[in-house]
C-alpha cells in the first residue's frame, strides 16, 4: 500500500530566497506572519508549477483581498534599518534582514536581573538593542566578569550550533532591550531558506574567531603578567 503525503510549495521571497518546501500549515503561518501576501509567488511540488498565492484556493480563506497581511508578531515595530546595528547583521542585505525578523524576538530585562545561569542549557541567541549586560563567574567566591555587552553586541551563539550549557551568567547592568533568535527558529531557517542562513552563519563564524582572538590575547596578558610576579616573588 502506497503511503500518501501532504502537498508541499515553496514560497519564492521578496528577497529573492526560496523558502520550503513547507507542507499548508507552513503557508498559512507565513501568511500570518506578513512574510507572504496575495502577489507572492508560490511553487507547487505536486504540480510542478508557478502560482499566485491569490490563486490557492486554499490561502484565499485567509489572505486579504486587498493585499493586507497580519503584521510579523515576533519583532515588533523593529525594522531591518534598526537591526543593523547588530554587529553579527550588519554586513546582511535589506531583503535579508526584512525576512530575518520574523524569526526574532523582542525581550526585556530590569536592571540586575539575571538573564540565564551558568550551566543551564542553551536555547538562543541574543543581540543586545538597548542597554548593557556582563557574563560573569564565580572564582573564590569572588564574581569576576569575562565581558561587557553593549548595544550591537550578540552572545549565546553557540546555543544555535551545538546542545550544550551556558558556561557564564548573563546579569543586566542595566535596563536591557535584546533580540532573541531561538535555537528552534535558527533551525526552521536553516531548513526553510539555506541561501539566507548561509550569510548569517558567515557572520556568526567571524564574530566567534573575533571573540577567540581577543579572549585568547587577553588570556595571554594575563599569563604574562602572572609569569612576572611570579619571578618578582622568586627574587625576594
Amino acid at each position: 500500500m502506497e503511503t500518501q503525503t501532504a502537498p508541499t510549495y515553496r514560497l519564492w521571497g521578496a528577497d529573492n530566497i526560496a523558502y520550503g518546501p513547507v507542507e499548508l500549515p507552513g503557508l498559512v503561518t507565513w501568511v500570518r506572519q506578513g512574510r507572504m501576501t496575495p502577489d507572492s509567488w508560490v511553487y507547487r511540488d505536486e504540480q510542478r508549477d508557478w502560482v499566485r498565492a491569490k490563486d490557492l484556493t486554499e490561502l484565499k480563506a485567509i489572505l486579504k483581498p486587498k493585499g493586507g497581511v497580519a503584521q510579523p508578531t515576533g519583532s515588533t515595530h523593529l525594522t531591518p534599518d534598526q537591526l543593523r546595528r547588530i554587529k553579527v547583521f550588519a554586513e546582511m542585505d535589506h531583503a535579508q534582514l526584512t525576512s530575518l525578523l520574523s524569526y526574532l524576538e523582542q525581550i526585556t530585562v530590569p536592571q540586575f536581573a539575571t538573564l540565564f545561569h551558568k550551566g543551564e542549557a542553551g536555547d538562543a541567541m541574543y543581540s543586545v538593542l538597548e542597554g548593557e549586560l556582563r557574563a560573569r563567574e564565580m572564582r573564590g567566591g569572588r564574581e569576576v566578569t569575562i565581558l561587557t555587552l553593549g548595544v550591537g553586541e550578540t552572545f549565546g551563539e553557540m546555543a544555535l550550533l551545538i546542545e550544550g550549557e551556558r558556561t557564564s551568567d548573563i546579569v543586566a547592568n542595566a535596563p536591557s532591550k535584546l533580540l532573541k533568535l531561538p535555537a528552534r527558529a535558527f533551525v526552521q531557517i536553516t531548513r526553510e531558506a539555506p541561501a539566507l542562513a548561509t550569510p548569517f552563519l558567515l557572520a556568526i563564524s567571524r564574530m566567534l574567531a573575533h571573540r577567540a582572538r581577543v579572549l585568547g590575547g587577553r588570556a595571554a596578558g594575563d599569563a604574562t603578567i602572572s609569569d612576572a610576579a611570579s619571578g618578582i616573588h622568586l627574587q625576594h
